[in-house]
């Protein structure tokens, strides 16, 4: 699978909104250089108008380039770096030395094309949250894994089943590779785009996706959900939280917790009895 790499000429000020604006559009990869801001989709959803849609009301001017596949590792791998959450958890790939000192769980993945990677201000949230949630022996749904970090972290910290599952292939392919790596025992993962075949029950639902599939999604994620059960979900922004809960409180659930990094939003929900 080939990709489309968009370079936009950008300022710092500009960067962090065009993310949150580029994933809502299908762009899973971002890499920040001075005044620069490179952003790359799948070739098969790259959608021109619906960039240049996105762009006009900032005045920008881009570059567009096809990378292919057998590129992509190299590049993604040049510009991989460690990431550490606070002591509690750090991310780094099989050429990087282990941290020190240790955090509470280290996790190595290969660093390919699927989203996940620690660094995005979702992704660290979504740790964030899962700090101070006990996984201890609880079914966790981890719904558009990417790279997988987060059903691992759930595997890690003690969860008994962790069930994950992404839209794209390579993604699911390379969720296997990082399971595999980590030695974490109790994760599967499958290929879907919907939730129509997973029925749960789980105590935990972990989605860091984006607006509209949160949006389309709410009273399913909900229904897999015991109740007191919690949802975790990121991919927003602080401006989308109104139209986020208008969706989840009718659908069964209470906010609890949020965090806000980068002008990125993560939500804690808790589903009511």
């Amino acid at each position: 699978m080939s990709h489309i790499a968009i370079t936009l000429q950008a300022s710092e000020e500009q960067t962090d909104l065009l993310i949150a604006q580029l994933s809502e559009i299908g762009f899973e990869g971002f890499e920040e250089q001075p005044a620069q801001l490179v952003a790359y989709i799948p070739e098969a959803d790259f959608d021109e108008t619906a960039l240049q849609a996105v762009i006009l009301p900032y005045g920008i001017t881009y570059t567009k380039e096809t990378i292919q596949q057998t590129n992509w590792n190299a590049l993604w791998e040049s510009n991989f770096e460690p990431v550490q959450v606070d002591a509690f958890c750090g991310i780094r790939a099989s050429f990087h030395p282990p941290f020190t000192p240790a955090p509470a769980y280290e996790i190595v993945i290969t660093p390919k094309m699927s989203f996940g990677t620690g660094h995005h201000a979702t992704t660290s949230s979504m740790i964030r949250l899962m700090q101070d949630i006990s996984f201890e022996g609880k079914r966790v749904f981890d719904f558009g894994t990417g790279t997988g970090i987060l059903a691992i972290l759930a595997d890690m910290m003690g969860a008994a089943e962790v069930d994950a599952i992404d839209y794209d292939e390579w993604a699911v392919n390379n969720t296997v590779e990082n399971i595999a790596t980590n030695h974490t025992q109790h994760t599967k993962v499958w290929q879907a785009d919907n939730l129509d075949a997973v029925t749960g029950p789980y105590d935990i639902v972990l989605a860091n996706i984006n607006l509209n599939v949160l949006l389309r999604f709410m009273s399913d994620m909900r229904r897999l959900l015991v109740p007191g059960g919690i949802l975790l979900l990121s991919g927003i922004m602080p401006s989308d939280e109104e139209q986020i809960l208008a969706s989840a409180i009718p659908a069964g659930f209470s906010l609890k917790e949020k965090i806000e990094k980068n002008n990125w939003l993560a939500l804690q929900l808790e589903a009511n009895q």
